[in-house]
């Protein structure tokens, strides 16, 4: 499944092992998700993460940062046609329109508002759990 993760959602699941952030973080870290991205997400989230107030390891850090370089799927958004209240979010919902994600999971779910979210879905870290578990599992064929 493809998602875009705001910078928030990594920071809380980095800041505590417990709570759907950090199983989110525990399902990028495996490949069960893959994180549409591009630059400019990238640079905010190892700018976020290196913060010295959060105090998380850098080679932490680093390794979920390398993780998602390789695995994740870059994408190239356009500017979208209405701005959102913060424009710091707008990244994200590029990202999300331009990769074809299900989903953008986000903390501050008031930053996008339904109008201008062009389609996208955009859920808290408990909703996309739920999501997720619920959505029908394709079956293998032999």
């Amino acid at each position: 499944m493809k998602v875009v993760v705001d910078t928030n959602v990594l920071v809380a699941g980095l800041l505590s092992p417990f709570g759907p952030p950090a199983e989110i973080v525990r399902m990028i870290a495996s490949g069960a998700v893959t994180l549409c991205v591009d630059a400019r997400i990238l640079t905010e989230y190892a700018e976020v993460l290196s913060r010295p107030k959060f105090q998380f390891e850098t080679e932490q850090v680093q390794t979920l940062l390398e993780q998602i370089r390789l695995d994740g799927l870059s994408v190239a958004g356009t500017p979208l046609a209405s701005r959102l209240p913060d424009p710091t979010d707008e990244p994200f919902l590029e990202a999300a329109i331009a990769g074809d994600a299900a989903c953008v999971i986000t903390g501050n779910a008031k930053h996008f508002p339904a109008p201008k979210r062009q389609g996208i879905a955009v859920v808290s870290p408990a909703q996309f759990l739920d999501l997720y578990r619920n959505q029908p599992r394709q079956r293998k064929r032999l």
